[in-house]
């Protein structure tokens, strides 16, 4: 799936409709809150979330950023993936 990925910002786009979103703004210098994920009901059950879940995690390691998820998916995803540990505060 080619997502979008910023600075801050996650993002799968068809025909110009967000069909799927992650964000995680800059908590402090460093740290990013994963704070929204969003998920069209159209895509829903197919892992997306999860995949864009995993590129912000890698994001994160390749950056040498840590996270805060506030969103419960965000919490629940890290919770089920312990390798990407590191990446958290």
């Amino acid at each position: 799936m080619p997502f979008i990925l910023t600075e801050n910002r996650i993002a799968y786009v068809q025909e110009g409709q967000l069909l799927a979103e992650a964000t995680f703004p800059e908590f402090t210098p460093g740290v990013v809150n994963i704070d929204h994920t969003f998920v069209d009901e159209a895509l829903r059950g197919q892992g997306v979330a999860a995949q864009m879940m995993e590129r912000i995690a890698r994001s994160l390691r390749e950056t040498g950023r840590k996270a805060i998820p506030t969103c419960s998916y965000a919490k629940k995803w890290f919770g089920q993936h312990p390798e990407y540990a590191d990446v958290l505060r």
